[in-house]
This record gives C-alpha cells, structure tokens and sequence, in this order.
C-alpha cells in the first residue's frame, strides 16, 4: 500500500498532478486521448492505493483511491438500450497482458520514496529500534527471520520477556503503515505517542510493578478467542480499536488468523484515525470531550494528560504471545509538503 491523504473519503482524479474532479472537463480531457475509429492501446498501472492510465501511449488520468486496495479486472459489458442504432455495435480486444508490480517486503517504490514514505524497520536489524526499557534492542523475546519481526511466545503475559519495542525517533503528524499477523489467540498492539518514561499501570490505574510502555494503542487481538475482546466496555479493547478507550465501528474486516492484515494509523494534529485493511474503522480527536470521558473511564484515569502529549515513540508490544510485523513505514507531514 501507498500513500493516501489523511482526509481522503473518495477517489481524486488527476491529470497528471492536476485536480480535475470527476466532471465535463476530466471526461472531455480523456477522450482527447482516445482515438474514435481504429485501434486503442491502454494502459493501466495499479499500485497500492494508486491507480494510473494511459492511453495510445499519452498518460490519462491518476486515481487515488484509499477505500478499495484489492478487487477483481473485469471488462465491461454495457447496455445500449433501445437506441436502434447502436445494434451492430461491438467492441474488440486482444493483446491482454498483466505483470504483478507487488513490491519486495520491507522497500519502498519510487513512488513511495517521492511521496515521502521512510522504512522504520530494514527487515534485517534492530536498526532505529531499542527496548521501551532499554538502551539498546532485545537480546531475547523477539526474532528476525526471512523478512519478518516476530514477538515470540512467553505465555501471554505483558512485557515479561523480551518487553516492548520503540523506535527512536519520536513523531508527531504522520501516517503509519504496519503489516501484522497473529496466531490463534494472540494479544499485541501498535502505540503511537508512546511515552516509556511512565510508569505501566493495572486494569484499576494503579502504578504497577511491570506491564507494558504507556500510549495510545491501537489494539491487535484475535477477538474470536481472547478474554480481552470480552473485557472492557462496548468492545473497546477489540481489534482496531483504541485500548480501553474507543471502539472500532463495524467497518472493520480483518483477515483470518494466519494471513496478514495492514494497520494504518494517521495523526494530523489532535484528529487521528484507525485503518484496517483500507477502511477507516475509527476516528478521534485527542482532547475532545469524548476523549476525555474515556480516560476518565478507563485503566488511564490516573495519569496527567494522557493522550495529550506532542510526540512520541512508535512502539510495537510484547504481550507474550507470538505475533508478526513486517513492511512498517512512516512518512511524516514535513516529508509531504
């Protein structure tokens, strides 16, 4: 997957960098490509979120569309009608060819790179990565094998083993991307705005002794047979969801245990929301009154300003069982302007 803009709700349609919305002049400017008798040549070039056409050769149009990342190709039939005249009509094609552009695990295309996207992990090393607790990377509770970053199982319990990871940096306004997979059962979470300087807490705010790095989790779960997805309040500690705090609306479609699923997490500000799978399936605004009813109500009630801090680490959690991460990217408002 590809860059998409925080606010997009529909597809954009671009002449070539230029917006021209989907009506009279995007229609008129196509078919000054489009040859009326005699052979066409098209062209058409789908990458993540990112879809580009050409036509005879000329490029056409770029549609970016962050809802529908997957689907079939088809050809069209259309009806002509009664229009009497268009009963002999037909339409050929030959030549049909298909070439999967499905990009290497762990890179970025050239697309991505202008767009601004960076690699938070190499695929190989612990490289921009370090424990929540420590000053360098796990020695143990976490592996890196074929292109794939892999909490191992412990137990189930919360950063018992290897503990946590964060990255180094600290961000702010960003787009997130993070392939995961559970396996049967499993518990884990992606935290933006992580804060390892506090203290973790129990399920009743109290400081405790060990558990995981304090932030804003989006939460991994197999909901069918975790206790967790039955904990909470209204599901809110449900996959997708923001721990203990929001829950993730009904738009959610994640991918049997076993298969990869794709997270995305955008901050803009104090509005960020949840993807999963090229849905939007939550949204918030940090500081909000319903925010802030739901620290009051959760595990998070006893420390200042939860949520509201500038920045943070990005942190992927140890809860003891094992879970998959690979192709986590980031790219940054100052990289998009």
């Amino acid at each position: 997957m590809v860059w998409a803009s925080a606010d997009a709700q529909r597809p954009v349609n671009l002449q070539r960098g230029v917006d021209v919305g989907g009506g009279k002049s995007f229609t008129e400017a196509g078919r000054q490509l489009f040859l009326q008798a005699g052979r066409n040549d098209v062209r058409v070039e789908a990458v993540g979120d990112s879809i580009e056409t050409w036509s005879n050769g000329k490029p056409g149009a770029v549609v970016r569309d962050a809802m529908t990342l997957h689907g079939f190709i088809a050809f069209q039939v259309h009806t002509i009608g009664q229009d009497a005249s268009k009963l002999a009509s037909e339409i050929r094609g030959k030549n049909v060819r298909l070439t999967d552009l499905t990009p290497q695990d762990n890179t970025l295309s050239a697309r991505e790179k202008s767009d601004g996207w960076r690699l938070l992990w190499d695929g190989k090393t612990g490289k921009g990565w370090r424990g929540a607790k420590l000053q360098g990377f796990p020695t143990k509770g976490w592996e890196m094998k074929d292109g794939v970053l892999s909490v191992l199982p412990s137990g189930g319990k919360e950063a018992a083993a290897g503990g946590d990871i964060v990255t180094t940096a600290r961000y702010s306004d960003f787009e997130l991307l993070v392939d995961f997979r559970i396996t049967e059962g499993a518990n884990s979470g992606i935290k933006v705005f992580c804060q390892p300087n506090l203290d973790p807490v129990t399920g009743t705010g109290a400081k405790a002794d060990t558990g995981s790095a304090i932030g804003l989790e989006y939460q991994i779960l197999d909901d069918l047979r975790h206790p967790d997805a039955k904990l909470g309040r209204d599901g809110n500690r449900t996959l997708g969801s923001l721990y203990d705090l929001l829950t993730a609306g009904p738009a959610k479609r994640p991918e049997p245990v076993g298969e990869w699923n794709t997270a995305r997490i955008v901050s803009k500000g104090r509005h960020v929301e949840h993807w999963l799978n090229g849905s939007k399936i939550l949204e918030y605004d940090r500081g909000s009154e319903a925010f802030s009813a739901a620290v009051s109500a959760s595990k998070f009630k006893s420390i200042p300003g939860f949520g509201l801090w500038a920045d943070g680490h990005v942190l992927l959690q140890d809860h003891g069982d094992r879970v998959s991460f690979k192709n986590i990217k980031i790219r940054t408002t100052e990289a998009s302007k």
